[in-house]
């Protein structure tokens, strides 16, 4: 490896230990041990519609209705989600996030700004102006190979 490309190297490896520094301040102490990412996205889709049913969440994310339930179950023996019938009509009951599983499902959204504050209050704002300039470089190089 050239030294150029362990020099990049190096300095991405220090990009992504901060990354995981944000990360590591910005998760919930709470967190329910082991959530996996699916079970995080899942709370991010709850966490997007202020009325959702367990039919709804099976839709959106491809599964069927009991094991949609199953997991649901599982969130609010959890306290990150829970219950509640419809005024209107009583056989429909909606899915919500509790504090804790608004928490959890917006962590990582909170880890990406830790980072970006990070990142502004190390660079000038000119910095800030031409990293933002190569990051889209990057990103519609990477559009381009697709």
């Amino acid at each position: 490896m050239s030294c150029r490309k362990q020099e990049l190297f190096r300095a991405y490896l220090k990009l992504l230990e901060l990354e995981n520094q944000c990360a590591s301040a910005t998760l919930p102490e709470d967190k329910e041990g082991d959530l996996t990412p699916r079970q995080v996205y899942y709370l991010r889709i709850i966490d997007g519609y202020d009325a959702l049913t367990c039919s709804d969440l099976a839709q959106y994310t491809d599964n069927s209705k009991p094991t949609v339930t199953e997991m649901v179950n599982k969130f609010i023996s959890w306290d990150c989600v829970v219950k509640q019938r419809s005024d209107t009509d009583r056989r429909v009951c909606y899915i919500r996030l509790t504090p804790k599983g608004k928490r959890i499902a917006r962590a990582e959204e909170m880890q990406y700004l830790r980072l970006v504050e990070h990142i502004e209050n190390c660079l000038t704002e000119e910095e800030v102006k031409q990293l933002i300039g190569l990051l889209n470089k990057l990103s519609i190089y990477t559009e381009v190979e697709k």
